[in-house]
């Protein structure tokens, strides 16, 4: 496919760890047919059936591929404000969270609305505390169908509802405290019903039950933006940073001090040590570099998905704008 970054498109292997190492191109993952354009992938979801969902700011918001790059469909024309956040639940239903609509929608894998929680186009007010206002992503109760959504750009809050969408409680408010959070950016549930949030300004990972009670904090981070949880034997946390400099931390979450902090993916074993790092470079657009990690998933073979805001974060500054590498594949090698 045409390489839009006017990089050559050579591979080159990523991971400083010989059991997370992945072969990378400088390409968009993904061949679309000419009628469709995909925007920003702000968010990335892999089905059961290993479907890759580009949940992007284009015309189409949902597009889908297999895991080779072969397109298969697009919808939602029409349905989406800003996309910010996508997840498959355990009913293989797709969750789409809208920053600009202040909603939470649920479609079924044809691309059918089945429910809308929120008002569409209808904040519930900076810092309110209540749905939603810019929410970021959505995860699902394997056990209960339990609908949890973060609240992050202008609340600082998670909520959650049952299953028909109907609201049960939230939790958090603005701060660096355990349980406080600064830009609620993303929500993974593992099988054994543990919440953990993406705090991103704050640096870390905050993990608690499902009914808001914290349990834990991972802090040797760098604005952790997106999880992917891999359940097996035991659990591995896949963790999208973003670039935070190199510099001590001015929160005092985490050591910061001497490291290069992101743009990268951290894989976290189960009490949160860090056990490989994936991306050493500054920002950049070459094969194996990241600008602005924002969605990660993986497939049954353990590639990884990662969508970038490259365009806000980076295209978008350049003179003359130009348009950059927003979703990658790294392949397990």
């Amino acid at each position: 496919m045409e390489n839009e970054m006017g990089n050559d498109s050579k591979t080159d292997t990523v991971g400083n760890n010989s059991d997370y190492t992945y072969s990378a191109t400088a390409d968009n993952f993904g061949a679309l047919p000419s009628e469709i354009e995909m925007g920003e992938a702000a968010g990335v979801a892999v089905d059961q059936a290993d479907l890759v969902y580009v949940y992007n700011r284009g015309k189409y918001p949902i597009i889908i591929f297999d895991t080779d790059g072969n397109f298969k469909s697009a919808w939602g024309e029409g349905t989406s404000v800003n996309p910010h956040g996508v997840s498959i639940g355990p009913d293989k239903n797709i969750y789409c969270v809208d920053a600009g609509d202040h909603t939470v929608k649920q479609f079924n894998a044809e691309g059918k609305l089945i429910q809308t929680i929120g008002t569409p186009g209808k904040s519930s007010g900076r810092m309110s505390g209540t749905p939603f206002c810019h929410p970021t992503h959505a995860a699902v109760s394997s056990k209960t169908g339990d609908i949890f959504v973060s609240d992050g750009y202008s609340n600082a809050v998670v909520h959650k509802f049952d299953s028909d969408g109907k609201f049960i409680m939230s939790w958090g408010r603005s701060g660096t405290d355990p349980g406080e959070f600064n830009t609620v950016h993303n929500i993974a549930i593992d099988n054994d019903d543990w919440v953990y949030i993406a705090d991103r300004e704050n640096h870390r990972i905050q993990i608690f039950d499902t009914n808001g009670k914290f349990q834990t904090q991972w802090i040797n981070l760098a604005m952790a933006s997106c999880i992917f949880i891999k359940h097996g034997a035991t659990k591995q946390f896949f963790v999208g940073e973003f670039f935070a400099g190199i510099r001590e931390n001015p929160s005092g979450l985490g050591n910061w001090t001497g490291e290069r902090l992101g743009p990268r993916i951290s894989v976290l074993n189960e009490s949160g040590n860090a056990i490989a790092r994936i991306g050493t470079n500054p920002i950049g657009l070459s094969a194996g570099d990241f600008v602005a990690p924002h969605g990660i998933s993986l497939d049954s073979k353990d590639n990884i998905y990662l969508g970038e805001v490259s365009w806000s974060a980076y295209g978008n500054n350049l003179t003359p704008p130009q348009k950059v590498r927003t979703i990658q594949k790294l392949t397990k090698v």
